[in-house]
């Protein structure tokens, strides 16, 4: 039966299909650039160039960075393609430039994110004496500044309200992941429950940039979440002295350091609820990447990875395979045999194949706001060359 209507299909496809290309809703066809803000997960290149001065002994500048896919480093923190580039790929995009590196045109998109970007102003860290990233870098690449940056760009994208109305209500907006830094700097100097009362200013200043993009002309906009930093080798390194009952006895987590994800998550889910009653013509899109996370470090084999899920790929001696004084890259740091087979790349960075997880999950929500089907489990697809049913 499942024949008979794949054939019927590819007959009527065959007497039509001009028709449908023309008319398909699909979502490779419905956004037509990508404007992406963030730190380190979406970082396609511009740290290197924002730290110049540094990126000599930036680690992401040399080998193994960037080997499972490019070849060869990118600026990328991994070992592959990261959450972004999945998505460009899916919409059939190309991948996002860096704004820092990149002298071409970015009318099909541009990337603002830089690695060891907060949500929360670099001022905000100085008044509370939390170095964070801020005592090697004293450059503020915060979500405000990078709005500024995109603010900047925008006349070279379009001229007239009516005009930047109509091509970035055509584009995608990822605003995030942010606040992962903001909190982790923060553990430098503070308790789990003193950085808990940070999350309401995190999720506000988020909240206020989505404001500014709507403004702007956005329409489609995607806000990740924060990852579980209780499951995050260089968290579970800088507390490793925790007693016992700190931890979740089935995954090894931190269990406090994971609840205040839950809770920045939570807060994120709410301010979003509230903005998406305000714009109702506005697609607000919350992707979370907490739960995938946390679904690859519950049950490792069912996503191919190793046992021991918490060990990084590539890194120094330690119990989770870092050391702060032998970083991945380094000459004397040593690398997996296969990343593919492991959740962590460096670290906090996950590796291509982890990414690539997250990345479906962020696409089946996106795609079920633009209308185009992702139900797992179907039959094989009826097939015309290169084109499905």
């Amino acid at each position: 039966m499942h024949k008979l209507v794949c054939a019927a299909l590819l007959l009527l496809l065959s007497l039509s299909w001009s028709k449908t290309v023309i008319s398909s809703p699909s979502g490779s066809h419905r956004y037509k650039s990508i404007f992406s803000f963030g730190d380190s997960f979406a970082d396609t290149g511009n740290n290197p160039i924002v730290f110049g001065w540094y990126s000599v002994f930036d680690p992401v500048t040399r080998p193994p960075y960037g080997t499972t896919f490019f070849g060869r480093h990118t600026g990328r923190n991994g070992d592959g393609r990261l959450i972004i580039d999945f998505i460009a790929e899916n919409l059939g995009l190309p991948y996002v430039p860096p704004t820092l590196a990149h002298n071409g045109s970015f009318h099909r998109g541009a990337n603002f994110a830089v690695g060891a970007a907060t949500a929360l102003d670099a001022g905000f860290f100085h008044e509370r004496d939390i170095p964070g990233g801020y005592s090697k870098f004293p450059l503020n690449t915060s979500l405000g500044v990078q709005l500024e940056w995109f603010e900047s760009m925008k006349p070279t994208l379009c001229r007239t309200p009516r005009e930047c109305k109509n091509f970035f209500g055509r584009s995608l907006f990822l605003v995030g992941e942010f606040g992962v830094n903001d909190y982790h700097f923060s553990f430098q100097r503070k308790t789990v429950q003193e950085v808990r009362s940070f999350v309401p200013d995190v999720v506000a200043t988020i909240s206020m940039a989505i404001e500014r993009l709507i403004k702007h002309g956005a329409r489609s906009l995607v806000v990740p979440g924060v990852i579980p930093s209780g499951c995050s080798p260089p968290i579970l390194t800088k507390f490793a002295d925790a007693p016992p009952a700190a931890y979740d006895s089935k995954t090894g987590c931190l269990t406090a350091h994971n609840e205040l994800g839950l809770h920045h998550n939570a807060l994120l889910q709410a301010a979003l609820g509230k903005l998406r009653a305000k714009h109702r013509n506005v697609k607000i899109i919350y992707a979370d990447f907490f739960g995938p996370i946390m679904d690859m470090v519950e049950s490792p084999h069912k996503f191919g990875f190793e046992e021991d899920v918490l060990m990084v790929c590539c890194g120094g001696p330690g119990r989770y395979g870092m050391n702060s004084t032998v970083p991945c890259g380094d000459a004397a740091a040593t690398t997996c045999r296969d990343p593919s087979a492991r959740l962590y790349w460096d670290g906090v960075h996950l590796t291509e194949a982890a990414n690539r997880h997250v990345a479906d999950v962020w696409l089946g929500v996106i795609n079920s706001f633009t209308g185009v089907s992702t139900k797992q489990g179907a039959k094989e697809p009826c097939r015309l060359g290169r084109h499905r049913i």
